[in-house]
């Protein structure tokens, strides 16, 4: 059997942290098996469908490496992969369930169902629908049909025995079909509710497994019913831990703020992630550890080893907070690893953001001493201001000589000495400025270690506290600009 598993998406906003761990662990199952990952997506609830949000979701899921095999975009054989393109297939199968009778038309009008609930509600009576127009007759229908009513098509549920879903994360979970009412499978104006739309698409499209939200369990015992009213062989399911906000009490929904009440940062957007400068990488590993363990109790843990782990029976069901007191620091590990050319081009983006004027040589020679003091990608940009001119903190005499190690007149013979270092060195590059600079440092101050002086010779040039070191910031700025702040620093020290 080939693996064949979907990340079915609704339009309606932006991918949440939560659908994207969905859409992540159905990914790695699919690249563990050699199988097929689908990208679907259902937007048969126009009114909340916002424009955009096809291409965000896409956008956002490739930005995860998250890639599909068949979708909007890529094609396939059991298109098309966007809901609102399959009407007829939903209308069609919908009509057989009631010529087979398995289903049945419901004229109640909404005022009537208000009523209803109502009644329910004052003689606490389960809620739901009643049934009223199950048991119709064929005149009656007929004169409605006649009189041209409005009608939905409900399931006819079955009232007695069980509904058992073999769940791969939880074990069996039974439900007494009594406890079921009759859901709406085609709404009055043709469209599909999720219920009748997403059972014949799985079944069509030879899905396999489903991995969804918890949320969805009640609602499984209706699709199995589905399922076999339809004669189908059933999925497996695998229902996926709730994720809680940070004080624990309730699920990270998508109006979760961006701050919970400790002040710790919330993110609930992966394009939050993005923006915050979290590489993929770090995303997709701070997710792969969210209700899923191999019992290694590793944080580290990088996406081909994830796929060749995964395995459905270490998902945990218990409910999982995120773990964001950790992101910093795993987002820290994982820009350690990239390669200068990689870690250059990351931070691109953000440098051009706070319009800072660098150079891709330069930004690549600076490249390699900023990837340990990174937690995220703007974290670059303070390391990196000392590259406009217009940055320009107070210097003073005294804040270029250390009275102890570095006199005034030393400070001012290693500034000129360095000065003429910067003018003559060839090649221009790191091994010769630090090397001369070393040498420089040394042989001025009163201890005879380059230290103080490089310290001072850096605030120098780079004209502010934090910063690279001032071998990388000498080579990043260029000779011209080099001799520049050295010329200004002499003539402080000169004066």
């Amino acid at each position: 059997m080939t693996v064949r598993v979907r990340f079915a998406p609704s339009p309606t906003g932006y991918l949440h942290i939560g659908g994207a761990r969905t859409a992540l662990f159905t990914w790695l199952f699919a690249r563990k098996h050699d199988g097929q990952f689908i990208l679907r997506i259902e937007d048969t609830d126009q009114k909340r469908s916002v424009p955009g949000a096809i291409k965000a979701i896409q956008d956002d899921l490739r930005w995860l490496g998250l890639d599909w095999d068949e979708g909007p975009d890529t094609g396939g054989n059991f298109g098309p992969y966007i809901q609102s393109e399959r009407i007829d297939l939903y209308q069609k199968h919908a009509e057989w369930l009631v010529e087979h009778g398995h289903a049945y038309h419901c004229y109640c009008t909404s005022d009537e169902l208000s009523a209803m609930r109502k009644e329910q509600m004052e003689k606490k009576m389960p809620l739901g629908y009643d049934g009223r127009c199950r048991h119709l007759t064929p005149e009656q229908i007929a004169e409605k049909e006649e009189a041209e009513l409005p009608s939905v098509i409900r399931f006819k549920m079955k009232r007695e025995g069980e509904t058992a879903i073999q769940d791969a994360v939880r074990g069996e979970i039974i439900y007494k079909n009594s406890q079921i009412t009759d859901a709406v499978l085609l709404k009055s104006d043709g469209f599909p509710t999720y219920h009748l739309a997403n059972v014949v698409d799985d079944h069509l499209m030879e899905i396999t497994h489903i991995m969804r939200a918890d949320e969805w369990i009640n609602t499984a015992p209706l699709h199995i019913n589905l399922y076999r009213a339809f004669g189908w062989d059933l999925p497996v399911y695998a229902h996926l831990s709730l994720i809680l906000n940070p004080s624990g009490k309730g699920k990270l929904s998508k109006r979760t703020q961006s701050f919970s009440d400790s002040g710790q940062q919330v993110l609930v957007k992966v394009e939050e992630f993005r923006d915050g400068g979290y590489l993929p990488a770090t995303v997709v590993n701070f997710l792969a550890n969210i209700g899923y363990s191999t019992g290694d109790d590793r944080e580290i843990y990088p996406v081909e080893e994830a796929i060749a782990a995964f395995q459905l029976k270490n998902i945990n069901p218990a409910p999982s907070r995120l773990p964001y007191s950790k992101l910093d620091w795993l987002n820290g590990q994982y820009i350690q690893k990239l390669s200068p050319p990689e870690l250059a081009a990351a931070i691109r983006p953000y440098v051009d953001a706070a319009g800072i004027g660098i150079s891709a040589k330069a930004l690549l020679a600076i490249a390699p001493a900023m990837s340990n003091r990174l937690k995220k990608l703007p974290d670059a940009i303070p390391f990196l201001a000392f590259m406009d001119d217009a940055a320009n903190m107070d210097i003073t005499a005294s804040k270029l000589i250390h009275q102890k190690n570095l006199p005034p007149e030393n400070a001012l013979r290693g500034f000129q000495q360095a000065r003429d270092l910067i003018a003559a060195i060839a090649p221009y590059n790191l091994d010769g400025i630090s090397s001369g600079l070393l040498e420089i440092g040394a042989g001025v101050t009163m201890n005879g270690k380059a230290g103080p002086f490089l310290g001072k010779l850096r605030l120098g040039v780079t004209r502010q506290k934090v910063s690279p070191p001032v071998f990388e910031a000498i080579l990043a700025l260029g000779r011209d600009k080099t001799a520049v702040r050295l010329d200004e620093a002499i003539g402080l020290l000169s004066a």
